[in-house]
């Protein structure tokens, strides 16, 4: 009786603050659309200048696999000078050169040096761009030397195979990480502002001298945030599956249940700010610090953990959020893969529990 007092209190209390079902619903619907539309880790219309020194069949025919390309968008240069000066003011990313002899030592079946000159401001983006570039190029030789029935140039053909995500769009990368840290926010930021709030109304301790048992007062606080997070994840799968069409391969259960031991923990870590800090301001501070941060950072939802330092490696396991990454990542691309699924699940299981332990023997000790 008292813990279904407490629940209907708390579900009033967030029905009547608009600002709990902002960051629950609002929120998630804000950056999957930020992340899914604006940012993206693929390299495509990229601004390439060219500079043909003698135009021939041949290198126009190269050109042309460029301009018929999605991820160029090329730009003719008459000499070095001026494509340079194109790069440095940020209007090109690469200069590719085609020199004199580029024709005659291609039609004699001799090694042809292009000359290729990348903007590494953004070494990642730099990156894709040469292996762009080359894949582009080294698509051409091959159609130009079956076109003229010779032989291939080296005797291994390398017939790649993408798993997982064979389109390689970065979006079906980025959305399922996402999703974690929405819920990092909705469950450690929400708790924390709200048991904080509660400190300094003094409203907490007026209600620790009814008769309701300390165990009824945290599932009066955790369960109406615990479905108002699985309703924020709900919005953010929707999103995924019908907005950004990412594929959900492995089983919708699993990814409930992962998505509710994660909620927990994220919850627990709201609680125990909360119960440590007693102010909003604080509490919300530390929320972004140690939760919202890592699970940006540090859990593989953008940058890779295996090429972080190996002391931050290591960091990364306190990370709830990391485990989590894993599960959503295998879970939407590669299917109930139980041998990533069960390790990160019982991780997430154990930080839940001792989250949620300690902030309970924590209040205990605040409130003898």
């Amino acid at each position: 009786m008292h813990l279904r007092g407490l629940i209907r209190k708390e579900s009033l209390q967030i029905l009547r603050d608009p600002s709990s079902i902002a960051i629950a619903f609002l929120m998630p619907v804000i950056l999957l659309l930020l992340f899914g539309y604006g940012v993206s880790l693929d390299a495509k219309h990229v601004p390439i200048g060219y500079i043909v020194e003698t135009p021939t069949p041949q290198t126009e025919s190269l050109i042309g696999a460029f301009q018929h390309s999605q991820y160029f968008e090329p730009a003719a240069y008459n000499d070095m000078r001026s494509a340079e000066h194109a790069l440095m003011s940020h209007r090109i990313d690469a200069i590719l050169q085609l020199q004199n002899d580029f024709s005659s030592r291609l039609l004699a079946d001799r090694p042809v040096p292009v000359q290729l000159i990348v903007n590494g401001v953004d070494a990642n983006k730099a990156r894709i761009v040469e292996g762009y570039v080359g894949s582009t190029v080294q698509d051409w030789l091959t159609r130009e030397r079956t076109r003229r029935a010779l032989p291939a140039g080296l005797p291994v053909e390398v017939a790649p195979r993408v798993w997982f995500n064979s389109e390689l769009r970065s979006r079906d990368y980025l959305v399922p990480g996402l999703v974690a840290v929405i819920m990092t926010l909705i469950g450690a930021l929400l708790t924390a502002l709200v048991m904080a709030r509660e400190w300094e109304r003094g409203t907490l301790e007026a209600l620790m001298v009814t008769p309701v048992a300390l165990r009824e007062i945290l599932l009066g606080k955790l369960l109406p945030y615990f479905v108002l997070g699985m309703g924020g994840m709900m919005v953010s799968l929707v999103m995924a599956l019908w907005l950004f069409d990412v594929p959900l391969r492995g089983s919708l259960l699993v990814l409930i249940l992962s998505s509710a031991l994660f909620l927990l923990a994220a919850l627990g870590m709201g609680l125990l700010i909360s119960v440590i800090a007693r102010n909003q301001f604080v509490a919300a501070l530390i929320a972004i610090i140690t939760t919202f941060l890592p699970a940006f950072l540090l859990s593989g939802f953008i940058f890779d953990i295996n090429s972080m330092p190996t002391w931050l490696q290591w960091i990364t396991h306190i990370v709830a959020a990391r485990y989590f990454v894993a599960i959503l990542q295998t879970v939407f691309l590669a299917g109930d893969n139980w041998s990533t699924i069960l390790p990160n699940a019982a991780a997430l299981a154990l930080m839940a529990t001792f989250f949620i332990g300690v902030s309970r023997l924590r209040m205990s000790k605040r409130l003898e």
